[in-house]
């Protein structure tokens, strides 16, 4: 397509310089348009700088298809954002803004630097032809249905050509996602759908969970089931934590995404400690540790196999006397502590409040957005990008590959509204 007449430029404001945000930002700039960037924390991209323990799981190395399977919510309206641009494009316009990538288990793709705010410094460089102020945004001003411009919170009305609204959602509050942008497009007429926390830690009354806190095991399997009948509603592998009010860790966020809805205080999740070994290769390992510390009490016995914080819990949850020695247990307390290892079960209560969670399920109703555009069905010249729209997808790199891919065409199309072309 032809990018728009030098002489008919837009004037194009993005409300939020976050992910989506800055990336909306570069891709209007490159087409030609005047960008302004309202970000109202001190800085840009806070919420990139904390992600993925402060590393930055940027995306995900993976096809569209494969992507489009780890969308929980509305997957079928990316098509045309990841189209714009898809994982693979994502990675190389992040190599060639400076950042060298490395592709770690699952497919995620980190900076070789394990350092996020080189992620934020690049997006900053693809953004760097936009202005950006430190100014918040109150309300959008919208005349016969199309956008005129915004005011600012001190009352200035300032007029635009187009805006669009990467506010985020409602989760980390602290980095200045509150939730401002749903009010803004409810007031123009957008339907919010309910606001849920999705990639968000998982509560449990066990005390096993306090007595473990900070314990973080990895390559652990994890299945949730519901406890009367046994029925898997989800299962994964590799890393989880324990905390002083339940569970969380890559693999239980990631379960939290697929439990929307969910009464979470019927299930429990399961965890096999020893997944490598089936149980016949468990017992004989059992017997050879048996064997190797036969004269010593059981609680000392099993530093091989457990981490030591979990030790006690097992001990417990066996029913087996600490102080046994080792070549007194019998046959059926071996085969305890091997269901133990086998199936650990934590009963589950709910969810963590919506700020603790990762991502914002909900938001904009994507029926009322042009997927091809990102632009409003209801009000021209207004654009949706990113946490905002009712779309999230397990952890992964997925969700900040949505707010890449939505943002890049947001912002290419917002450029693009005074030239015929939308």
């Amino acid at each position: 397509m032809k990018s728009m007449q030098k002489n008919n430029l837009p004037n194009v404001a993005v409300i939020g310089g976050g992910a989506a945000g800055l990336m909306a930002a570069g891709f209007a700039a490159a087409e030609g348009a005047r960008v302004t960037v309202f970000e109202k924390n001190a800085k840009c991209a806070r919420k990139v700088a904390i992600t993925g323990k402060g590393r930055c799981n940027l995306t995900n190395n993976c096809t569209t298809q494969e992507f489009l399977q780890n969308v929980t919510k509305n997957p079928r309206f990316l098509y045309a954002a990841l189209s714009a641009l898809d994982p693979f494009a994502t990675m190389e316009l992040f190599e060639e803004l400076g950042v060298p990538l490395k592709t770690e288990r699952g497919r995620r793709v980190f900076p070789v630097s394990d350092r996020a705010f080189d992620i934020v410094d690049a997006l900053l460089r693809h953004a760097k032809a936009a202005t950006v102020v430190n100014q918040a945004v109150d309300s959008l001003s919208c005349t016969d249905g199309c956008i005129k411009g915004l005011y600012t919170l001190d009352g200035v009305f300032h007029p635009f050509d187009a805006v669009i609204l990467a506010t985020g959602g409602k989760s980390y509050p602290v980095t200045g996602s509150t939730g401002d942008g749903y009010r803004m497009a409810s007031a123009l007429g957008h339907t919010v759908t309910p606001l849920i926390p999705s990639l968000v830690p998982l509560t449990s009354k066990s005390k096993y969970c306090r007595d473990m806190q900070g314990l973080s095991l990895k390559n652990v399997g994890m299945q949730i089931r519901n406890r009367e009948s046994g029925k898997v509603l989800f299962e994964d592998f590799g890393e989880m934590l324990f905390t002083h009010f339940g569970l969380s860790g890559p693999m239980v966020l990631s379960a939290s995404a697929h439990l929307t809805g969910q009464d979470l205080s019927a299930l429990c999740a399961v965890f096999d400690l020893k997944p490598a070994l089936d149980e016949k290769t468990l017992d004989a390992r059992l017997l050879s540790d048996f064997s190797k510390y036969a004269n010593r009490d059981f609680i000392n016995a099993l530093h091989d196999l457990l981490p030591e914080k979990m030790i006690p819990v097992i001990v417990d949850l066996t029913k087996i006397d600490g102080r046994k020695k080792v070549n007194s247990i019998t046959k059926a307390e071996r085969q305890t502590l091997l269901k133990a290892l086998k199936s650990f079960s934590i009963p589950l209560l709910g969810f963590r409040p919506i700020e603790e969670a990762i991502v914002t399920s909900g938001g904009i109703s994507v029926k009322e957005v042009d997927p091809k555009t990102m632009m409003s069905k209801l009000i021209s010249n207004l654009f949706f990008a990113g946490e905002i729209l009712d779309v999230d997808a397990y952890t992964g790199g997925y969700n900040l590959q949505i707010a890449f891919s939505t943002g890049a065409l947001a912002g290419t199309y917002a450029a693009r509204i005074n030239g015929g072309i939308i």
